[in-house]
């Protein structure tokens, strides 16, 4: 997939009582709300967690990330649905790298929005 100004990729995850589990231990993040479950049965999901979804267009497509900006705007849950939109803002050659920047929205099931912000970087 050849990355334009204007692109816009979709995708999505459910996160599950594994997912959190197996942060918590990778992570260290203990808060009790990532271990005790709710009245409903459901864990928080870490924020780190969830940021996880914008940084997979890093994984396809060789991205080396200079900045990271997350704006955590409400909890996720285990058995949310996240989409999440990353659009790519800039993408040009310069010298012998290409630069690329781009801003993400991420929204739950219901529609609302629990993510938002931005990267640049350069593609290895």
């Amino acid at each position: 997939m050849s990355l334009r100004v204007g692109d816009i990729i979709r995708f999505e995850r459910t996160f599950t009582t594994e997912d959190v589990e197996l942060f918590t231990k990778i992570s260290r993040d203990e808060g009790s709300h990532h271990i005790k479950p709710d009245e409903q049965g459901r864990l928080v999901i870490q924020g780190l967690l969830t940021a996880t979804l914008p940084t997979k267009i890093g994984g396809d497509h060789s991205v080396l990330a200079r900045t990271m900006n997350f704006e955590f705007l409400r909890p996720v849950f285990t058995g949310d649905t996240i989409i999440c939109e990353v659009t790519i803002d800039q993408f040009e050659k310069q010298d012998n790298r290409t630069h690329i920047n781009a801003s993400f929205l991420c929204k739950n099931q219901h529609e609302k929005e629990v993510l938002r912000g931005d990267f640049s970087g350069v593609i290895l």
